[in-house]
Parts: C-alpha cells; structure tokens; sequence
C-alpha cells in the first residue's frame, strides 16, 4: 500500500534484510503455551531459542507413498512423479494421458466404462495412476505395459468385469486387469481385481523390479500369474494381499529369479473338485521363493514347488487347508535385497481384510516432492491442475527456495508443507521492494486461491530498505486474496507490509487463520481487508532507531459491512523499540475509499514498554477514531489505561471470539482442528 512518510530513518541491525546470508537465518523465537491475561504474564523465550521440533518418524504406514520390496530398487519405482497432476473421467482422457511420452499423475475421479469390451488401454512409462478414494474405476477393460515400459504406478483402483460367461478358464479372451510385458520397475498397489477375463494380473516375459502390495484378489478363476518365459530374472515382492474366492495363481511364479511373498491372506478358496488346478501359492520352473508369516485359510495345496524349484516357508498359518506344502532348497534372503516388516502371522487376516483394495483416504491428497521431484516451489505448483478438485499437497524439503510463489485463483487446495525439524529449516525468500512491481508484485508468496494452507515454512522478503532508498520501500513477504487460508508454525519476516492479507475486492471477505506462528516488521506489517486471526503466536515490532515513532503493527482496510477484520489473540508482541515509539495501528482506506473502516482487536496478549500510550493513530487524513480498534485484557508493560485506548467490554468481547471471526456463512473452523 502506499504510505505517506517523513525522510526514511536509521535501522537497527535487526531486520531480516541483514540477518539472511545464506546459511545464517536465524531460528524465529520458538512458542510455547502463551499466557492469557488471567494468569501471569508469560516469559520471554531465551535468545536463539530454536522452533519447535518435528515429531519422530512414524512406522511406516500401509498407505505409504513410496513403493517398498523390489520396486524400491535399482534406482526406485516414481512413477509419474515430476509431471503434471491430471483428473480424468473418460475413456478419452485415461488413454491420453497413460500413453502420452512425458510423465503424468493420473488422478481416476469415478468409474471408467471402457468400450469396445475388453479394450486395453495402454500405459507408457513415467505415470502414476491412482483412484480418488474409492471412486476410481476400470470397468470392462484392461491396463497394458508394453515391452520396454518401466516406471509405473497404480493404484487404489478397482479393475472389474471383463468376464465373458462361459469362459471360465480365460481361453477365448485374454482380457487381463493388468497385464505387463518385459517392463521394470513397477508398483501395482491397493487395486481391487474382479471378475475379469482371463488372469488379474499377468506380470510376464522377464519383468523386474516388481512389488505387488495391499491389493485384493477376488471372485475369479486365475489371480495373479508370473512368467511364460524360460529365463530366470523377474524379481517381485507380493505382500499383504488378499486372495480370496480365486482358484489359483494366487500367485504362479514361473523362472523368477527372487519372488518374496509375505503376510498375504488366502481365504474362500474356489471348491471345484479339480486335484491339480486349485491351489495357493506356487513356485515354478527354477522359481527360487520365500514365503512369510502368510495365513491360509480352507486352501488346498497352500504352497508347493516343482522339483526344479527352490521354496523356504517361515512362520506361517495353515487354517482348514489340505495338500502340498512342499520345501526346497534354500531360496535366498531377502534382507539382502532390502528391509523390510513382518507383520505377525495371526494378524494379517485382520489386518489385510481392512487395509487392502482401495482406500478412501488415498488419491485425495496428491504429494509432490520439492526437489526431489520439482526442482523449484513453483515448478511443482505449476503441476497442479486449475481447478483441481483434490488436495495437493507440497512437500518441501529444508533449504533456502530464492524464488518468488505465485498460487493462482484457480488452483484451489494446495498445502506447502516443510519437512524439516523447524520451520527455519525451509525458507522461501525473494528481495523486491514495491518501486519494482507494486506491492503485489513484490511479495515473495502471493496465493489467491482458496483452501490453501502453509505450514513448518519461513516466508521472507529482505530487500534491504537501509542500502537503498527508494518511493516505495513496502517489501511483503506474502499477500493473500483468497478465502480459507491456514497458517501453521510458520514464520513471516520482512521490514514494512510483511504479511497483507486481503481479498479480491472491499465487499469480498476473505478468511485467513495463523496460528503458532511468528510475524516480524515496522511499518503496517500485519495489513488489509481479510478477516484475520493470529493466534498463539509471536509478533515482534522492529525498531528503525527512532526516539518517538518506530512504526505500526496493523494497518486494517476492512470493509464497512464486514464486523470483523483482525483478531490478534493469545499472543505476545515483543520489541527492541524504546518506550512507547510503537503504534498498535492505523486505518487504511485504499485509495482515500471511505467505505474501508478498519476493525482490530487486541485481545488477551502481552504488549511491551514499545507500545505507546495512545496506541491507535491517524492515516492520510483518516482519524483512528472512526475505526473500529480496541484492546480487551491486554497485559505487560505495554497495556497501560489511558484516555485514548478503547476497551472491548466483557459483553462485546463475548461476540468477538475466534469463531466468530472465521465461522462465517460455511461454519469454517480451522482453530478446532
């Protein structure tokens, strides 16, 4: 926005335009539970205090993002991972994105009638495709891997119903769920395979770096064949599946070189009669297998191996079965492939009965990897979709990002996430002041969208205001204009208009909470029209080395019709600054539009000696007196009664809590989360 000030003043060393050399950004002060006005006032956190750490890593999930086993090998298994996200509905849009040369997340947003029946829908390499929970849907059709195809994910899918009547055995129609010829590197995970026409998944022709994991097999003749090949190669990894009312090749491994098969569940075997032809598990060929902790359940020849094959079986459960359970040889070790966790034998019926097939709660929420994937915050932004219907979710990994962010109105639902142990350990910084773009084109972080969230992240703009003198030194560190936005122990650092939040225009409310977080600056630092809550956080006011006017901390633009503009509640505002040379604020109305009456409350926070005594000022000829400013409980050195500070009364304040700041018409309530 623009200001109307006296000669540019001296800074203190203090701002973050000469704290960012690269390497040396300091931590923010870190939070702990800050002390209402009832209680005592809270201490001030120790110099250098660090962020507040990261929770441990978790076991790692059946719903894990990364492929596991084999998969995982020779380099991994990333499927579309660097491409564009895409949501697809059609037949049309499947086969062009699965086939296209460059990679693709594939996003399958409800069920897929395939049409001719039985037609293969083919899928090149680098893609992922994933069902949006349980909505995702392959229906009287197959995927296919060509020879030569490598890097392939899918997912969460249901693949059902090329079954053609009379044809048990799959003799006349070789309609697949999935079938793969001579391809590498491959993750079929959390699908559920039904009725089809001949095998349900067919890995053949010397495919390796194969995990099938979590996915179910059911109502059908044959399961999941490997092989039809004389050469020993195909390496794969077949966990926590269930086959259950399949008759056999559950699995059939031909010639593989290592095929690991681990707490699967077999169950509701087929009864035909047939002697030879139902069975569970076998190991063909010069097939070395090891089978763990898998449960079997009223199946006939559980496990069992031709004489030309190796197969080691430990820890099983063998329930109601009758048949072979043939040992061979030795096999191989698979820990000297790859790690990996036994569940207990006795738990995988429950366990793979609730977490196999498709998931709600996988493909609604896309992860892209920065850098791993991305190589920029914004490359990865540009993969998302306009108007994606998905959250997507940005994982950043701790660095310093020197880039400006731009989300745009039509990329809803994107969370920026740090990986790091603080929120200093990934940071998104960019130095342009307003005399090169405009306040919003100097912000480093511009999100229009709606439904964006941030968190574990330092935003910072520090062009240094000192080294140059410039009309229109405003530097923000982020702006916002859309509605539902989050921020989470996240930090803002800059000098004037750190953090603006605002909306799309004066009668548009927009709503953004902030939360654990720490906000830094001098002039109008916390501004605009949105409504706005801070809460539990710290804010610290930098001195400009002046002895009576250091700056203000708000600078609100609320429209007329709007009763709630900023809350800043439960927080601590903290300065080097002298005694009372601090402003709490002062009314911006943008463009001299006298419907902007701007609305802030202090509310149950901790003020320093900075604050002055009449904390509320006047701005280019608008009296603070109009506005709607006032202070409730507010406590420490800083919160002095005085004649020209207005208090908010028990009853007032009963109407101005968190929730009524962001319910609005939607009963938003981020703060219970």
């Amino acid at each position: 926005m623009t200001h109307f000030r006296s000669k540019r003043l001296p800074q203190s060393g203090t701002g973050p335009a000469r704290a960012l050399a690269a390497g040396a950004l300091a931590a923010a002060l870190g939070l702990g539970t800050l002390t209402p006005a009832a209680a005592a006032p809270a201490p001030a956190p120790p110099a250098g205090a660090g962020d507040r750490p990261a929770a441990g890593p978790a076991a790692r999930s059946p719903h894990a993002e990364e492929p596991h086993g084999f998969a995982s090998l020779a380099g991994g298994t990333t499927g579309g991972r660097g491409g564009k996200v895409v949501t697809v509905r059609t037949q049309a849009d499947l086969a062009r994105y699965a086939g296209a040369a460059e990679p693709y997340v594939i996003r399958v947003a409800g069920a897929i009638d395939v049409a001719p029946f039985g037609t293969a829908i083919d899928v090149a390499s680098d893609k992922t495709i994933i069902g949006v929970g349980t909505s995702g849907e392959i229906v009287h059709g197959e995927l296919r891997l060509n020879p030569g195809t490598r890097n392939v994910i899918i997912r969460n899918l249901t693949i059902r119903d090329s079954f053609v009547e009379g044809d048990w055995d799959g003799k006349t129609n070789d309609f697949d769920g999935i079938q793969m010829d001579s391809v590498s590197h491959v993750w079929i995970d959390h699908n559920r395979f039904s009725r089809l026409g001949d095998g349900m998944l067919d890995i053949r022709k010397d495919s390796t770096y194969v995990t099938v994991s979590y996915n179910r097999f059911e109502d059908h003749n044959k399961a999941l064949g490997i092989g039809w090949t004389s050469n020993v190669a195909t390496q794969v990894t077949i966990d926590h599946n269930w086959f259950k009312g399949t008759k056999q090749r559950n699995p059939s491994a031909d010639n593989c070189a290592y095929a690991h098969l681990y707490n699967n569940y077999l169950s509701a075997q087929v009864d035909d009669g047939d002697p030879v032809w139902t069975y569970g598990n076998w190991a063909r060929g010069r097939t070395r297998m090891v089978i763990e902790n898998s449960y079997y359940d009223g199946v006939q020849h559980p496990y069992q191996a031709d004489a030309t094959a190796e197969l080691v079986q430990r820890g099983s459960v063998l329930r109601g079965t009758t048949g072979r359970t043939d040992s061979r040889g030795t096999a191989f070790d698979p820990r000297d492939h790859y790690a990996y966790r036994l569940d207990p034998a006795a738990a995988v019926p429950a366990l793979v009965s609730r977490f196999s097939g498709p998931q709600r709660t996988l493909g609604t929420d896309t992860v892209l990897d920065v850098p791993a994937a991305y190589p920029t915050v914004q490359s990865a932004v540009d993969a998302v979709p306009s108007g994606n219907d998905g959250r997507v979710t940005l994982r950043i990994a701790p660095g310093t990002y020197r880039e400006k962010v731009r989300i745009s109105a039509d990329k809803p639902k994107i969370s920026l996430q740090g990986t790091g142990q603080n929120r200093s350990d990934t940071v998104i910084v960019y130095d342009t002041p307003a005399a090169h773009g405009g306040s919003t084109g100097s912000a480093t972080v511009l999100i229009a969208a709606s439904d964006v969230s941030a968190r574990n992240l330092t935003f910072v703009n520090d062009f240094d205001e000192a080294a140059v003198e410039l009309n229109g030194e405003q530097a923000l560190a982020m702006k916002t204009t859309g509605d539902r936005i989050v921020f989470e122990d996240t930090a803002f650092k800059g000098n004037q208009d750190t953090l603006m939040t605002d909306s799309p225009k004066l009668d548009v409310v927009s709503r953004v909470y902030i939360r654990d977080s720490y906000l830094e600056g001098d002039v109008d630092f916390l501004y605009g029209r949105a409504t706005t809550v801070v809460e539990n956080s710290l804010i610290r006011a930098l001195s400009r080395g002046s002895a009576t006017n250091n700056g203000y901390i708000t600078a609100a633009s609320t429209w007329k019709g709007n009763p709630y503009g900023f809350l800043i509640t439960r927080s601590r505002i903290v300065s080097d600054a002298p005694a009372g040379t601090f402003h709490l604020g002062r009314p911006w109305h943008p463009g001299g539009n006298p419907d902007a009456v701007g609305q802030v409350l202090i509310r149950e926070t901790e003020l320093p000696a900075a604050i002055k005594a009449a904390p509320w000022t006047d701005m280019s000829g608008f009296s603070w007196r109009d506005a709607r400013f006032a202070e409730y409980r507010t406590y420490g050195p800083g919160a002095a009664v005085s004649p020209d500070r207005p208090r908010m009364s028990d009853a007032e304040a009963a109407a101005h809590e968190v929730a009524d700041y962001l319910a609005g018409r939607d009963g938003w309530a981020p703060h219970l989360s």
